[in-house]
């Protein structure tokens, strides 16, 4: 069983120009999290989708939010909304995708499914020790340390537009070795795409470089 779920630091409401304005919660209270890009879905559909993300206030403790997905990944009908999502935005954008490349673990949640509503390949990106050799590696800095990521030395083709997917951009560490990894083994970055951004932490502006897609922006 995968754990989907992740925590949110409180954080001032912030205005999106090109969002659909947060307004409230079931409570009454006022809602943090922006449509963005999941609103080509439409309002009233984007704002359902949103309604089974569940805000879990004060968990693990104060003052951290826990957004929990499992409710929008259970939900067959939200879960295919989703990935249609995704593939509108992609094709707004006018993008050209030869291979979908999702982060470890929850980028193969989202990655998999879009790949194949897309036509194209899929490959996962793993954690250092996962796969078999020959790989390709990348290492990078952590709060506490440093990590590793390793593809498959060989699945993305030189040249290929690589599409990358996960589902939360945060400080945008793991996302930079993404890509760098996809540029490593001779791919282009096409765009990295996300269900939610957390505003505030400096990820998108850490991936200045690429075009960044979000869905969802919370705070």
């Amino acid at each position: 069983m995968v754990d989907v779920s992740h925590n949110v630091n409180l954080g001032p409401d912030f205005p999106i120009s090109s969002a659909v304005p947060a307004t409230s919660t079931d409570d009454g209270a006022a809602d943090d999290i922006a449509l963005v890009s999941l609103s080509v879905l439409g309002e009233l559909r984007a704002r359902e989708l949103r309604a089974l993300i569940r805000d879990i206030p004060g968990f693990p403790h104060e003052p951290i939010i826990f957004r929990d997905i499992t409710p929008l990944l259970a939900d067959g009908a939200a879960f295919e909304d989703v990935i249609e999502a995704f593939a509108k935005l992609i094709e707004t954008l006018g993008l050209k995708v030869d291979i979908v490349a999702g982060m470890e673990a929850r980028g193969f949640i989202l990655g998999a499914p879009l790949a194949t509503r897309l036509n194209v390949g899929f490959v996962p990106l793993r954690k250092a020790g996962k796969l078999p050799p020959p790989v390709k590696r990348v290492e990078y800095e952590l709060e506490y340390g440093t990590a590793a990521m390793e593809l498959t030395d060989g699945s993305i083709k030189p040249g290929a537009n690589v599409l990358l997917v996960d589902d939360v951009l945060a400080t945008g560490g793991t996302a930079l070795a993404a890509a760098n990894l996809v540029e490593t083994s001779g791919g282009k970055v096409a765009a990295l795409v996300f269900l939610m951004e957390l505003n505030g932490l400096g990820g998108a502006a850490k991936l200045a470089n690429y075009d960044v897609e979000t869905l969802l922006r919370v705070g």
